[in-house]
């Protein structure tokens, strides 16, 4: 891996975040970085630190459902600076109850499985 001064490569990212070289250019592209990413003098891409942690987040906002153009509002909000944490905190509140409605909704679904394996399992013991 490379130094931290140097910053990291688009492989070394990928391989520190499970997200694929493929995304990672498209999260450039779709204006999802909070601001540009370096390059080395050979035109690579060398992330830092930070951005490393915010390919991180952007993988959990992703994973809880939260659309790209989401993605992208919050981005903005982000590059606007620290007048914009109400507006930050107003679309974090609104996706919360709407992955919170999903997970009870997962959950109901959870226990409908948990009841076919219930019945399958005393299905197959009294064969």
């Amino acid at each position: 891996m490379t130094t931290l001064h140097e910053g990291y490569a688009i492989s070394d990212v990928s391989i520190r975040t499970g997200v694929s070289v493929h995304t990672l250019r498209y999260y450039e592209r779709a204006g999802l970085m909070p601001r540009p990413i370096d390059r080395s003098s050979s035109t690579h891409r060398r992330y830092s630190d930070g951005d490393v942690n915010w390919v991180v987040f952007l993988t959990r906002l992703r994973s809880t459902g939260m659309p790209i153009a989401t993605l992208r509002e919050y981005t903005e909000l982000v590059q606007r600076g620290d007048d914009t944490a109400e507006a930050r905190l107003e679309l974090l509140l609104r996706h919360r109850i709407t992955f919170v409605a999903r997970l009870e909704e997962m959950q109901r679904s959870l226990e409908v499985i948990d009841r076919k394996i219930e019945l399958y399992t005393e299905q197959v013991a009294t064969r």
